[in-house]
């Protein structure tokens, strides 16, 4: 928690560092006191009511001084300094003002602060974790439309973490690789090994044990705090433990709890004790094992450990398992009575799993094992479902806010053709007068109105390729997860719906390489060469002639951008429809133009089909945005060919 407030913190003088620079509307007495009040209460020797109070002044004197910054900056202070205070009606109450306000002033940055803080509160006092990972949404969003990559990173792992904590292992692991997307390993290290780690464990959960630990090794090499590699490394050797390989346990958490670090942290030496114990236990050593996990457990109990006390009593009660049946069985219902008061129905459902080997005749232990296990299932199923859709009701939200912008950009377009047609009238009187006026100003004005016609035609490439996507995510990627849930209602086998589930994960993983940003740097030759080799299907032989002769250095980045995403398009197509057993691609250089042939011995198409193509179509408007050009020949059976022609 502290961790988070410190956040909150950074993220709060941000705002208010930003919002102070445009102060010149306010009377500066006014301005003045406000400044004082805010100076005032960053006091750190003030008590955090004191703080609270002079907070209150300022926001009296904002309120009415019509000046939104000013304003946004008291407000956000005051619902940080009621979160503090653990005020939470307050802090819901001028958070919601707060967004609202700044919705109306467009203050993209303290609106995602203020959805983080809602989500904050959600999920850590309020526990409404649904709730939690809405408001984290949120708040990536608002991140996205400023670009500042490391909080959406940073919003992405906590919906991970979320859905992890909720068994939704699968839809976590794609939410955390989005998140990496937006990570810089240099700059936001200790974030990255955070989203490294929940990784693993999403592994661990699926049995992927392999994975886990390599992704475990990866968050304890890129993390900087000292504290996180020791932690790292015991959910590394907790894998091991889980993979039988008790060895490579035992020396990792000999390790970790030897550490100076860990001993000062009794909660945690409690935790890395019990599981080294255990470890050993498993490995077959019989010395200490009792004693230490009793100590384990004394230590929880100290500490008020009540998650660490259902594990050490589910160590001990599987320890005496076969000597001491009586003493597993106290063990165990501790597990259960602590299960209940946690909440941690999963925690039950293992005990009870022990019990009933204890006392086989007991109807109830089995009946109640069944009844969780049936709930364990349900629940699992809602919970996927349901982060499902909140991505799904994003997508097309996102896809609305598109069309928008669309019809948007049409109207501006009539505004603009109606103010040049008036303009037009008054030029046709100038020529009466003054006919060099009239040329000179026609010049100009045809300028104008030729970019802002291209202008709007990349814009609408731009949109219609987001929309392109978007209908690819509703229908293939969404006819996947109904196919998916089909199966879990069916109770079909569990290995078929994991690889259901494993071939979504695999879609979602190349869909977001499909739309992720192309290299045009040094490496973009064979960027572009490792595409075309990684679309076209095995059986279709690819020819690539002329690429020797080609300076991609004079090339400008975003004509290589487009001729990447055609070529593409044109390999995908090629491989898809055309039944070809070639595909040749030859690129040909000048002073003033790239030329790009793309032919194959496919079956061709009729002009009438080559028009209904929405692929191909989208090609064309992409080139032709880049003041390009992009023919296509083609005859039914006698193959296709694409000429390509962009400036250097």
């Amino acid at each position: 928690m502290k961790k988070l407030l410190a956040l909150f913190s950074i993220l709060l003088i941000f705002s208010c560092s930003t919002k102070q620079k445009n102060t010149l509307s306010t009377s500066k007495s006014s301005q003045d006191s406000i400044s004082s009040y805010i100076q005032k209460s960053t006091n750190p020797k003030l008590k955090a009511v004191a703080k609270l109070k002079l907070i209150n002044k300022a926001f009296k004197l904002a309120k009415n001084s019509g000046n939104d910054s000013i304003y946004t900056t008291v407000l956000t202070q005051k619902t940080y300094n009621h979160l503090i205070l653990q005020q939470y009606d307050s802090l819901l109450f001028y958070s919601n003002l707060n967004i609202n306000h700044s919705k109306y002033s467009k203050e993209k940055i303290n609106l995602g602060y203020q959805y983080s803080l809602k989500a904050y509160y959600f999920k850590v006092i309020a526990q409404n974790v649904d709730s939690a990972f809405i408001n984290y949404n949120l708040s990536k969003n608002q991140y996205k439309a400023v670009n500042d990559r490391s909080l959406i990173g940073k919003n992405l792992i906590n919906m991970g973490i979320i859905q992890k904590d909720k068994s939704d292992f699968f839809g976590s692991k794609e939410t955390i690789a989005e998140a990496l997307h937006y990570l810089n390993p240099n700059k936001d290290s200790i974030t990255a090994a955070r989203a490294y780690n929940t990784l693993a464990i999403d592994h661990r959960k699926l049995l992927n044990f392999d994975d886990a630990e390599l992704y475990y090794k990866k968050a304890i090499n890129l993390t900087t705090s000292y504290k996180s590699i020791l932690i790292y490394k015991n959910n590394l050797a907790a894998s091991y433990i889980d993979s039988k390989k008790y060895t490579k346990a035992i020396t990792l958490l000999t390790e970790v709890y030897e550490n100076d670090l860990t001993q000062n942290d009794k909660k945690q030496a409690a935790r890395v004790l019990d599981n080294l114990t255990y470890a050993k236990w498993l490995n077959g050593s019989t010395h200490n094992i009792e004693a230490d996990l009793l100590n384990a457990l004394l230590q929880r109990t100290k500490h008020k450990d009540l998650k660490g006390k259902i594990a050490s009593y589910t160590h001990l009660g599987e320890f005496y398992l076969a000597e001491n049946p009586k003493k597993a069985s106290s063990y165990l219902d501790s597990v259960i009575t602590l299960s209940k008061l946690v909440k941690n129905p999963k925690a039950e459902k293992d005990a009870l799993s022990f019990l009933i080997k204890v006392h086989p005749k007991n109807i109830n232990y089995r009946d109640r094992y069944l009844f969780i296990q049936d709930s364990l299932y349900k629940n699992d199923l809602k919970v996927k479902t349901q982060f499902a859709k909140y991505k799904y009701d994003d997508a097309l939200k996102e896809e609305s806010i598109l069309q928008l912008e669309k019809e948007k950009a049409q109207k501006e377009l009539e505004l603009t053709q109606q103010r040049a047609q008036k303009q037009g009238y008054s030029i046709g009187i100038a020529v009466l007068l003054l006919s060099l006026c009239f040329l000179f100003y026609f010049y100009i004005q045809r300028n104008k109105r030729l970019k802002q016609q291209n202008k709007l035609d990349k814009l609408q490439a731009t949109l219609e390729t987001e929309a392109q996507l978007s209908r690819k995510l509703h229908d293939d990627f969404g006819a996947k997860i109904n196919h998916a849930m089909v199966l879990l209602q069916n109770n079909t086998e569990k290995t078929k719906v994991l690889d259901s589930l494993e071939d979504l994960y695999k879609q979602s993983r190349d869909f977001s390489r499909e739309i992720n940003d192309v290299d045009t740097g040094e490496n973009y030759k064979d960027h572009l060469y490792g595409m075309l080799q990684q679309n076209n299907n095995q059986d279709v032989k690819l020819v690539i002639t002329g690429g020797k002769n080609i300076d991609w250095t004079i090339v400008n980045k975003i004509n290589k951008t487009v001729l990447y995403k055609v070529l593409r398009e044109l390999v995908i197509n090629t491989n898809k429809h055309s039944k070809a057993t070639a595909i040749n691609i030859s690129f040909k250089q000048n002073s003033k133009k790239l030329e790009i042939i793309c032919s194959d011995n496919g079956i061709g198409a009729t002009k009438k089909a080559l028009n209904t193509k929405n692929g191909l179509l989208n090609t064309e408007k992409r080139i032709k945005a880049i003041n390009g050009t992009i023919i296509f020949e083609t005859k039914k059976n006698e193959g296709f060919k694409s000429v390509i022609e962009i400036p250097n």
